[in-house]
């Protein structure tokens, strides 16, 4: 069990020549998804090698630009590739009308199936689900209707302790899918064995929340607790709140303290204004108030390990 976070683009409003607009490609227990998809998206995934086909969902926080003006030229591209495999889009409504518009229009070629996932809820709700992960809203506070995403692996069942296991001959291999659930053993002569005698825990089940452009909004902690990464966005520096409160975005250290309060392991920040030519002084701004902070950029990756 694992996640793998690749920082395909971190800088906010418009692509610069060294600054790509919001996108992240995440690998959590053998998932790939990508998160948001700005303006040459397409690029970043070839250049940092990241494999195009191994993509099924989509998650695309907001409709401001650049946040998911890449994903129609990207949705072309498997057109163009031959893609047979269906691709779930998961967005604010309104994205399947944009996008199919955009497709119909440029008279592209895409001949598998793109399954939209409309979101309009103001509330946390799970979103996604498979044998393997699960995939939550954060409703956040922005300009426009905005979700940040929760991913979360499944915890795997209990380990069996064959070593004690052993020491009870009359436990037979079919009682093992019931250990493993985590149930006692009632043996015939009465004696109950407690689970956690025949068990070992299982890897912990990992997790990373992604919030998007947002205020300081307290109200997400509870939904992000415990969070083993977390990025959140830091668009301005903490002298510039006022203006953070008025485009409705966050500083560095309402970031932190959002990080701090949840009790994360680890925040990455960025989506920085293009005002700022060194971003150094936003990690250190925000380790004031949380130590393991770490600054998005391009090609870097984050992992997380059981």
């Amino acid at each position: 069990m694992s996640i793998k976070l690749t920082i395909l683009g971190c800088h906010s409003a418009t692509p610069r020549i060294n600054a790509f607009p919001t996108s992240q490609y995440l690998e959590i227990n053998n998932r790939h998804f990508l998160i948001d998809c700005g303006e040459g998206t397409q690029r970043q995934l070839r250049k940092y090698k990241v494999g195009f086909s191994k993509i099924n969902h989509i998650f695309i926080s907001h409709l401001h630009g650049d946040h998911f003006y890449g994903l129609v030229g990207l949705l072309a591209t498997f057109g163009i590739l031959n893609r047979e495999k269906e691709l779930h889009i998961f967005g604010p409504k309104g994205i399947k009308e944009v996008t199919l518009l955009q497709l119909k229009v440029s008279q592209s070629h895409v001949k598998y199936n793109m399954i939209f996932h409309e979101l309009s809820s103001k509330k946390s709700e799970l979103i996604f689900e498979d044998d393997k992960v699960t995939v939550s809203t954060i409703p956040l506070n922005h300009r426009v209707y905005t979700n940040g995403y929760l991913f979360k692996e499944k915890e795997k069942p209990r380990k069996l302790n064959m070593l004690n296991i052993s020491g009870y001959p009359a436990i037979d291999r079919a009682d093992f899918l019931n250990i493993k659930a985590g149930r006692d053993v009632v043996l015939t002569s009465g004696e109950i064995v407690p689970n956690s005698t025949l068990t070992i825990d299982p890897p912990k089940a990992l997790s990373f929340a992604f919030c998007s452009d947002t205020i300081y909004k307290p109200d997400i902690i509870p939904i992000i607790k415990n969070a083993d990464l977390l990025y959140h966005e830091a668009t301005f520096l903490a002298d510039r709140e006022d203006l953070a409160k008025k485009t409705k975005h966050a500083t560095t250290k309402q970031a932190a303290e959002i990080a701090k309060q949840a009790m994360v392991k680890q925040l990455v920040i960025g989506h920085y204004s293009g005002r700022y030519k060194d971003i150094s002084v936003f990690k250190k701004e925000a380790q004031e108030i949380f130590e393991n902070t770490a600054l998005a950029e391009p090609g870097e990756i984050f992992s997380v390990n059981e």
